[in-house]
């Protein structure tokens, strides 16, 4: 068998999935404090909330400009066309219909192979641009069930890419074990009250392409399984309610 690739990617960089909502811009800043080279990909499967595609952009620029410290890191963006993925999905995320659960017990908002997908051609790009380091917001406590967010699938997924690429690839999810609230509390850690206040204003969480007026938890329709996640967990972060894996401990 042929020796594996000396490692030729720099660990000093990473590669953040970044779609502009709570959970990408908390990794985001993640990444931002512990590497000294941060670039972003994201994706545009023909989702119905593309107005994420939108809010990143100006996530982007508004942390460049409240946060001085994490300007110079952060580099280039990227941004694939996965188009044929809405092509070949027929979920509540890629067509106009109500959200509900599947007989197979999981919610119709499950993109099959999206995360799986995701990482590879992140992948693909990090291979390119010497990047050594994958972060994604995958989460396998305060979610909706999708088998491709749990470490088990994460973790099988950067066996087969570092095989399948001859690399040293590391995916990091740092909110896999973290509820929302948690979420919340490590926006707080790594950017104070201006973090928070920045995702609140800027990012885009909500199924729907729905902005409207603020809430308190931010801006979406209030009613999908995302914008009901994303307000009980910062209801219960401003309350300091006792988090879900906390009582899980």
């Amino acid at each position: 068998m042929r020796a594996i690739t000396p490692l030729m990617n720099d660990a000093r960089s990473a590669l953040v999935l970044f779609s502009g909502g709570q959970d990408s811009t908390t990794c985001l800043a993640w990444a931002l404090e512990r590497f000294a080279h941060v670039e972003t990909v994201a994706f545009d499967y023909r989702q119905r909330h593309r107005i994420e595609l939108d809010q990143r952009l100006v996530v982007l620029d508004e942390v460049r400009r409240a946060f001085p410290q994490w300007a110079g890191k952060l580099g280039q963006d990227h941004f694939i066309d996965m188009g044929v993925l809405g092509q070949i999905s027929e979920t509540s995320l890629t067509r106009d219909v109500a959200f509900a659960m599947e007989k197979d017990g999981l919610p119709n908002s499950f993109v099959p192979g999206r995360n799986l997908l995701f990482f590879t051609f992140a992948a693909a790009v990090a291979w390119r641009r010497e990047i050594r380091n994958l972060v994604g917001g995958m989460c396998e406590t305060d979610y909706s069930g999708y088998p491709d967010c749990r470490d088990n699938t994460v973790k099988a997924l950067q066996v087969a890419l570092n095989l399948g690429m001859d690399r040293s690839f590391v995916l990091h999810t740092p909110l896999m074990w973290l509820d929302k609230a948690e979420t919340w509390s490590l926006a707080k850690e790594l950017g104070g009250e201006a973090l928070v206040e920045l995702i609140l204003e800027h990012t885009h969480t909500c199924y729907d392409a729905v902005r409207g007026p603020r809430n308190d938890w931010g801006y979406g329709c209030g009613t999908c399984p995302a914008c009901s996640l994303r307000k009980r967990g910062f209801e219960a972060y401003r309350e300091g309610r006792p988090s879900l894996t906390a009582e899980r401990r």
